[in-house]
C-alpha cells in the first residue's frame, strides 16, 4: 500500500510517556491538594482541557492558566530528564526520511511541550511540523480534526497518509477518517489489545515488528471477483515436504510466498519466490542470501515477535491477492511436519484464513478447509480411492455430508474436534465431502501425488 505521509503521536507511540503522564496528573492534584483525578477522564482531551477539569471541577489552583503552566513546566521537565524514546523508533523514523515520506506529529498535548519532546531526543528534523489539539479549537481525538489538519499541513491525501497511533480512541479515530492506522502496542502502559486492535490496518507490538517494506506489501481488503488467485506459501518446518512436490505446487501457482525457513526448500525445487517474509532466523545462510537476491520483495521481522513467519506469510497472500481484487486460492506446505503443536496450529490458520479456499500439502496428506462460507465441498477424484478419509469440525455448529465412502454420512452434526469423522476410506472416484454448516478440516491421508 502507498504511503505518502505519515503523521505520528507522541506520548506513547514515539516516547515512553505514558506512565509520566499518570504521574503528572497525580502530582498536579498532590500540589493543589485536591482529589486525584482517573486517567482515563484525561487521556483523551487537550492538556489545557484537562487543567480546567481540575481547576473546575475540583478546585485546583486560582485559574486555569494558573494550573495550566505548572502543568506544562513539569511536563518539560520531565521531557527533558526522565522520558525515553520508544525503542526502535529513530531506526523507523531514518527509514522513511530516508525513503522521502513527509513527518508531522499531531498530539493532544501543546506545541510548546512536543517541540521540547522531539528536541529532547534530536527528533526534530524528521518532522514538517508539530500540530496539537490546541491549534484546532481544542477538540480532542475523539474528533478528527487534529488528523485532518495534519494531513493538510502535509499536503498528502488521507488514503496514504498513514496515522501511528497507541490509544484506542486514537487509532478508531484516524481509521473512521479514512487513513490508514497502524497500532503500537506495548506490554506497560495498561492498553488491552482488543480495543486497538479491530480499528488497525497494520498492529505491531513495537518497532521491531514495523518496516517500510510491511507497509508497502500491506492492502486493505477489497471485493474479491473473478479468477482467484493461487497463492502458494512455503513454509519451513523441521520436517519439508519433498522438492519435487514443491515444484509441483509452485507450477500451479501464480504466486508464491517464502516463510522464512522455506528459502532452502524453494533452492532446493529450484522455486523463485515473489516474496520472502520472516526473521531470517530459521534458513542456512547460503538459502537466505539466495532468496533475498532472487525474490522480488522482502519483508523482515524480528525473531523475537508475536506472530509466527507462516501467519506473516498467508498476510503477504492476502494482501496480493486484495491488490489483484481476486478470491484467495491459497496452499501452504512445509508447515507441519515434525512438530505436531505446529501442525494444529496450521490448522487453525487456515481456517481463520478468509480465503475462498485454503489447504495444506504434504508428503502424507492433503488437508482442505470445507466451510459454508468457502470452500463447501471437495470432490476427492479417482487418486483418492483406498485412501483414508478423516474430517475434524473446526467450527461449532458443523454439519456435513459424506458421499462414495465407506462410511456415508448425510447432514451429520459434528462436535467440535471430536473424533467421529475420523479413518473413513474413499470407496468411490466420485467421493466427496460437503460442509452445510459451519466448517471442517478434511484430510485424505496417502502419499500426495507427485511428477514422474
Amino acid at each position: 500500500m502507498e504511503i505518502t505521509g505519515a503523521i505520528f503521536d507522541c506520548d506513547g507511540t514515539l516516547v515512553d510517556s505514558m506512565g509520566m503522564w499518570s504521574h503528572a496528573f497525580a502530582w498536579l492534584c498532590e500540589r493543589y491538594g485536591v482529589e486525584g483525578v482517573p486517567m482515563e477522564r484525561v487521556e483523551s482531551i487537550s492538556l489545557r482541557d484537562g487543567c480546567a477539569l481540575l481547576h473546575d471541577e475540583y478546585g485546583a489552583g486560582s485559574s486555569v492558566d494558573e494550573v495550566y503552566e505548572d502543568m506544562c513546566a513539569h511536563v518539560r521537565d520531565a521531557y527533558e530528564h526522565e522520558v525515553p524514546l520508544m525503542p526502535g523508533a529513530r531506526e523507523f523514523l531514518e527509514e522513511l526520511a530516508a525513503a522521502g515520506v513527509p513527518m508531522i506529529l499531531a498530539s493532544s498535548t501543546p506545541v510548546r511541550e512536543l517541540r521540547c519532546a522531539l528536541a529532547a531526543n534530536d527528533l526534530a528534523g524528521y518532522f514538517v511540523d508539530v500540530v496539537s489539539t490546541e491549534d484546532v479549537g481544542g477538540r480532542d481525538k475523539e474528533f478528527p480534526d487534529v488528523y485532518l489538519e495534519a494531513a493538510r499541513r502535509l499536503g498528502t491525501p488521507r488514503s496514504s497518509t498513514w496515522v501511528f497511533e497507541d490509544a484506542p480512541f486514537g487509532v478508531r479515530t484516524a481509521r473512521r477518517a479514512g487513513f490508514p492506522v497502524v497500532g503500537l502496542m506495548n506490554d506497560h502502559d495498561g492498553r488491552r489489545e482488543e480495543d486497538v486492535r479491530p480499528w488497525c490496518d497494520v498492529f505491531v507490538h513495537g518497532y521491531a515488528e514495523l518496516s517500510l517494506a510491511l507497509l508497502r506489501d500491506y492492502e486493505r481488503p477489497a471485493r474479491a471477483a473473478g479468477e482467484p488467485l493461487r497463492a502458494l506459501v512455503v513454509a519451513g518446518s523441521p520436517e519439508p515436504s519433498a522438492p519435487g512436490l514443491v515444484s509441483l505446487l509452485a507450477e500451479g501457482a501464480d504466486y508464491v510466498v517464502c516463510a522464512d525457513g522455506g528459502a532452502d526448500v524453494c533452492r532446493a525445487a529450484g522455486v523463485v519466490p515473489d516474496v520472502l517474509c520472516g526473521d531470517g532466523d530459521s534458513a542456512s545462510a547460503a538459502a537466505a542470501a539466495w532468496a533475498a537476491s532472487a525474490a522480488r520483495t522482502r519483508v523482515t521481522f524480528p525473531s523475537e515477535k508475536y506472530a509466527t513467519d507462516l501467519a506473516l506469510a498467508i498476510d503477504c497472500a492476502r494482501h496480493e491477492a486484495s491488490r489483484r481484487e481476486a478470491p484467495l486460492a491459497l496452499t501452504v506446505t512445509c508447515a507441519s511436519g515434525g512438530r505436531p503443536d505446529h501442525a494444529l496450529a496450521v490448522v487453525g490458520q487456515l481456517a481463520g484464513s478468509g480465503a475462498a479456499s485454503a489447504r495444506i500439502v504434504e508428503d502424507g496428506y492433503e488437508m482442505r478447509i470445507v466451510s459454508e462460507k468457502g470452500e463447501r465441498a471437495w470432490r476427492l477424484g479417482p487418486d483418492a480411492v483406498g485412501r483414508t478419509f478423516s474430517a475434524v469440525a473446526v467450527a461449532p455448529g458443523t454439519r456435513i455430508d459424506e458421499r462414495g465412502m465407506r462410511w456415508e454420512l448425510e447432514d451429520r452434526p459434528m462436535g467440535l474436534l471430536d473424533d467421529l469423522g475420523i479413518s473413513n476410506v474413499v470407496s468411490s472416484p466420485e467421493a466427496e465431502v460437503v460442509c452445510r454448516a459451519g466448517a471442517v478440516a478434511a484430510f485424505l491421508l496417502g502419499a500426495t501425488k507427485k511428477p514422474q
